[in-house]
């Protein structure tokens, strides 16, 4: 059997390169990355708009997030297990099956206007893409030489965030036309009327949902009959096993591991948030729901900026550590400004923490992990459940926003800033 389809060494992994034909691979993965960004940042628009249709306050609009975010917790051990079970390939395609479950929920959840229905269908679609993120990252890694997979990582980040900024202004389109003047009308509506006319915003997202649960079964189909090589990474070796951390007895002997796990608990947190409330935000300062969904759209653009920066400056220029350093101070410039001012300029700055938070991920992940050896594995399962941050986070901003105010709420960033830019900047002394 050719060496690209069973396990590779690490010896082996650096001379090994990708046929021409098997660049076909990387797109195939491209666009399931694309499908991540898309299915996760829809959740910027399904904030405002549940909250708008099923009645809801602050804090309930953003278990949107949670229920979305939390599946990673959930799955991320569980998720390795079914891979090592069933394999990548058919893992990924697994994973956008469970997706489309997950979106076909949403149409009961729409004709019954059952806010707890789509927070089921949420979870079965985070779940989904805890096990297709499971499978693709480190498959994406794997799939050719390993001293240019930071590239390749970094094309699938572009891939992503791409489709990010797209999906709120599509599914903006559809669910919250004019739905500023409707919000008006309801106030003067009898509350016969007004069930009928939220039951009508309801039914909005079905057909967009019908077309994703189509889209998503034609990928896991095309994936399961695709030319994808079957790689195991059971026999891809660190360079540190059995070298480095011989003496080492626990995962918990690791603080660089532990410390950037709770950094990438933190950065997932103020991530989501960034683009999942600045919509909300965006009509909590006066500015149109028709207008506010664009900032969405800016938050992910910047921070597709941020990765070609990394692209250009790391490592040449700057270290992972000085990149993550830059960005932590970076967010807590963008909080403090979105606090101070008002308006536009405020919602703007929260759209620009996509800029900030766009290099931290890549520059968390490899400290992280960096010198556990045989421990990787159960260590990247830590940095997976981390993810969980935004489910949390968000919802604590939906608390404080419902009891001060959504522009003071913010404040929660601050912390999780200050954490990660002391996390860059006591590594040497955190890393045995």
């Amino acid at each position: 059997m050719a060496e690209k389809e069973v396990g590779i060494s690490r010896e082996k992994a650096k001379g090994f390169s990708i046929p021409k034909s098997d660049n076909r691979s990387i797109v195939i993965i491209g666009m399931l990355f694309f499908i991540f960004g898309f299915i996760t940042w829809l959740n910027s628009v399904l904030i405002p708009y549940l909250k708008i249709a099923c009645e809801l306050s602050n804090v309930q609009a953003y278990l949107v997030a949670f229920s979305f975010y939390i599946s990673y917790f959930v799955m991320a051990i569980p998720s390795a297990w079914i891979l090592k079970k069933v394999g990548f390939k058919r893992g990924m395609s697994l994973g956008l099956l469970v997706m489309a479950v997950g979106a076909v929920l949403f149409i009961p959840a729409a004709f019954s206007r059952t806010f707890s229905l789509f927070l089921l269908g949420l979870f079965v679609q985070g779940t989904g893409l805890a096990v297709l993120q499971t499978a693709a990252n480190p498959y994406i890694t794997i799939l050719g030489p390993i001293e240019s997979a930071a590239k390749r990582i970094s094309v699938m980040g572009v891939c992503n965030k791409f489709a990010g900024a797209v999906a709120p202004i599509v599914l903006g389109a559809i669910a919250l036309k004019n739905v500023d003047t409707l919000v008006a009308l309801l106030q003067t509506m009898s509350e016969i009327q007004k069930i009928e006319q939220l039951n009508a915003l309801a039914l909005r997202v079905v057909w967009p949902y019908v077309i994703i649960a189509f889209v998503l079964l034609s990928l896991a189909f095309g994936v399961y009959k695709s030319g994808l090589p079957e790689i195991d990474d059971a026999n891809v070796e660190d360079e540190n096993f059995g070298a480095e951390n011989t003496q080492k007895t626990s995962i918990w002997q690791f603080p660089q591991l532990i410390l950037g796990t709770l950094a990438m608990f933190l950065y997932v947190g103020v991530e989501v948030l960034a683009g999942d409330s600045v919509i909300s935000y965006g009509a909590s300062q006066g500015i149109a729901l028709s207008s506010a969904k664009f900032f969405a759209t800016v938050t992910l653009v910047s921070m597709i900026v941020g990765y070609l920066i990394g692209i250009v400056l790391i490592p040449k220029y700057i270290s992972q550590k000085m990149a993550l350093a830059v960005s932590a101070l970076l967010g807590l410039f963008f909080t403090i400004m979105a606090l101070i001012s008002h308006g536009f300029v405020s919602v703007l700055c929260i759209s620009l923490l996509g800029l900030a938070n766009a290099l931290v991920y890549p520059a968390i992940w490899p400290l992280a992990i960096d010198g556990l050896g045989r421990y990787t594995k159960i260590g990247s399962s830590f940095l997976i459940m981390a993810i969980a941050g935004g489910a949390i986070i968000p919802v604590i901003y939906g608390f404080l926003a419902d009891s001060f105010s959504p522009r003071g709420a913010y404040m929660i960033a601050l912390p999780a800033y200050l954490f990660i830019l002391a996390y860059a900047l006591f590594y040497k002394k955190i890393k045995p």
